[in-house]
């Protein structure tokens, strides 16, 4: 039995290590993050204390039948999202094999690989967040959909015009209906490496994996948002004057909808906030706010003047007869603003 045990050890040792070296490699070179290089650098070292003479020793490659086990999904990644799933899965299945098999080797080696399976869970979680919470600085155009037929070929060819933000919004829709649209959306979204946002329903946020929900004033507190979905997802919040503004900061949203700016059907109940709430937030809000309401081509630049680095918008793109070249001006007039070359490559995700 030794023998056996000692190569399954070594193996997985291997494996574990090799899985956080991908991880960390982009960490270092992808998102310039220091905790998370050297967290990932940490468990690393210590995976490599256990992997002694003793276990290398009993490597056999030649005798080894997996080295010839393949399939299809390990030949290729979609996109760079995936790439690091797949090495978390590789990493986490690796640590599992070595917690239990561990505890024939070594008295203490179950405990410390089951412990340091937590710290790649909560590893995980905290570069997913970070790339979210990285992307959502980066993207200063929003798209908010409203009820269409088109509404799958709209939305990606909003992406194909660098789109990195995305809120799936419908009031009307059968539940059934809206998750059907959430899941097609969220894959759409994640294809393309743009945030996918989920308006007011926290329940299908979750069912489909989307980034994030954004809540109305009405809607569940945010304490209570967060307590559900955890501290990785994002959690938006609606707001139409200083006083909401500063409660949604307090509370812990990660950005907030300033407006609406321009009277508009989306929001027929709510009277315009106007370019002084605009000029309010460009000077007070701590946090990333985009303008909302009402904005098209035409009023972009007055919007812009009054402090606006990013906006969201609804039927300036749903009804929008080229999607994509209307998603280029906006993108190209905030760039500008901004002083960012365009982006349309995302932080956590590539297309193509």
């Amino acid at each position: 039995m030794q023998p056996a045990v000692y190569r399954i050890l070594d193996a997985n040792l291997d494996r574990a290590r090799e899985g956080l070296r991908i991880v960390e490699e982009w960490c270092r070179f992808g998102l310039n993050a220091r905790a998370l290089t050297e967290e990932c650098k940490q468990l690393r070292q210590e995976l490599a204390k256990w992997h002694t003479a003793e276990l290398r020793a009993a490597r056999d490659t030649p005798g080894d039948l997996g080295t010839e086990l393949t399939h299809p999904q390990e030949k290729k990644r979609s996109n760079l999202a995936a790439l690091l799933q797949a090495n978390f899965c590789r990493v986490e299945e690796a640590l599992r094999v070595l917690e239990e098999y561990g505890k024939l080797y070594h008295q203490e080696m179950g405990d410390a690989f089951k412990q340091m399976r937590y710290r790649v869970y909560t590893l995980e979680s905290r570069l997913l967040g970070y790339q979210r919470h990285q992307l959502l600085q980066r993207s200063h155009l929003y798209l908010v959909t409203s009820p269409t037929p088109a509404l799958l070929a709209t939305v990606e060819a909003a992406l194909q015009g660098g789109l990195t933000l995305v809120q799936y919004r419908d009031k009307t829709a059968e539940d059934g209906e809206k998750l059907a649209h959430a899941q097609k959306l969220c894959q759409l979204c994640h294809q393309y490496g743009a945030i996918f946002i989920l308006n007011d329903r926290l329940d299908l946020a979750l069912a489909v994996d989307a980034d994030g929900v954004h809540l109305g004033q009405q809607d569940i507190p945010i304490v209570i948002a967060r307590q559900l979905l955890g501290p990785q997802r994002l959690i938006g919040r609606s707001t139409t004057n200083p006083d909401e503004m500063q409660r949604a900061v307090q509370e812990g949203a990660d950005y907030i909808g300033v407006g609406p700016v321009y009277e508009t059907p989306t929001k027929a109940d709510k009277p315009a906030a106007g370019l002084d709430y605009v000029r309010y937030a460009a000077a007070h809000s701590p946090i990333p706010w985009f303008a909302i309401g009402g904005i098209d081509v035409n009023n972009l630049n007055d919007v812009l003047s009054a402090g606006a680095k990013r906006v969201a918008v609804v039927r300036a793109l749903m009804e929008a007869e080229q999607p994509t070249l209307v998603t280029q001006y906006f993108i190209s007039q905030l760039n500008r603003v901004n002083r960012l070359e365009p982006n349309t490559i995302s932080v956590t995700q590539s297309h193509g």
